[in-house]
């Protein structure tokens, strides 16, 4: 929707109003940023562009901001940042009943939504294009940011994507401010490899999370306990918090697999939400483990999240947590 938005801009479409709202604030980010430096000319916007921020800003203000002429132009461009902060925002009502044709009002609502069941919301809905950002699932995480990478004429090898996304998680923003950190350094040449990632973004290509879930997979307790002991040295990278539901997404996959569904091989990555390229991966771990070491392994992270907020953990850190976790999940 985001991009449907931009599209209609550059095409000279233009609604009264729009409404961005939501947890993903990529896309909210990227609407606000065309609409304050893409829509109106250089030279326009002196005159008719007015950015408010909602902590800041009063109704009274942004209504008569809205509701003025633009000045030697034909349409002003009014926004309003961050207006989940706005006190008495739902004031705007009248002006989204009536709003003029010649502005272009645009509410960046992050981090939430509007109560749709409020006149308020109903009102915006109904005058207003609005947009709901919604935070991509995990399992599609990496094909976007693969997506992302090639539209910049790049290309990224499996192994790296994972790399970079298990580091980074569900943050489209920074994943986009990593990727333009590499791209500017890769100079002349356009694959990104793991060594790239390591070089420029500093995630260790050997020990990191995804390589840490390898080993486990693969029931190489020695591997994985050099890189806990890695995490240990090094805490920003493999924090207990982030590595917990890594794990457990991974074997809520594997659990997948005892599922009459997973019995057809063609359509398994789809079932389990994994890239093709790492199926012989999941199903070398789902005979390594079996059902029942799946369900325990399961178990066992669900007492060991417990314990990472200090439920029964007694004086142990981090790293010891995650070792006695690893060592009886794969000596089963």
């Amino acid at each position: 929707m985001a991009d449907h938005i931009i599209s209609d801009w550059k095409k000279g479409r233009f609604k009264p109003a729009y409404w961005l709202e939501g947890e993903e604030e990529y896309w909210i980010d990227e609407v606000v940023r065309y609409a304050e430096g893409s829509i109106l000319s250089e030279q326009d916007a002196s005159f008719n562009l007015t950015v408010f921020y909602g902590r800041d800003a009063s109704w009274a203000d942004i209504m008569n901001a809205c509701r003025r002429y633009p000045m030697f132009a034909e349409r002003q461009v009014v926004l309003v940042k961050e207006a989940q902060h706005m006190r008495d925002i739902e004031k705007l009502e009248p002006y989204f009943e009536t709003p003029l044709a010649s502005t272009i009002l645009v509410v960046s609502y992050k981090g939430k939504t509007l109560d749709k069941r409020t006149k308020f919301a109903k009102t915006v809905a109904r005058h207003a294009e609005v947009v709901t950002s919604k935070k991509i699932f995990d399992d599609k995480l990496p094909d976007w940011t693969r997506r992302h990478i090639e539209s910049l004429g790049l290309s990224i090898d499996e192994k790296a994507v994972m790399l970079l996304v298990d580091h980074i998680g569900n943050d489209l923003t920074r994943i986009v401010n990593e990727v333009d950190k590499l791209r500017v350094n890769l100079k002349e040449r356009r694959n990104v490899t793991e060594d790239d990632i390591e070089a420029y973004i500093g995630i260790s290509k050997e020990y990191n999370v995804f390589e840490l879930q390898t080993a486990i997979g693969r029931k190489d307790l020695a591997k994985a306990v050099r890189i806990i002991n890695y995490f240990g040295s090094n805490p920003k990278a493999g924090p207990l918090p982030l590595v917990l539901p890594i794990l457990y997404n991974f074997f809520s996959k594997l659990y997948m697999m005892t599922s009459p569904e997973a019995s057809e091989e063609k359509g398994l990555p789809a079932l389990l939400g994994v890239n093709p390229f790492f199926l012989k991966d999941y199903q070398a771990s789902f005979r390594a483990y079996g059902p029942d070491g799946v369900r325990r392994a399961l178990l066992l992270i669900h007492h060991y999240s417990l314990k990472a907020v200090g439920i029964g953990a007694g004086e142990a850190d981090e790293a010891d947590l995650m070792r006695e976790m690893v060592v009886k999940m794969v000596r089963g």
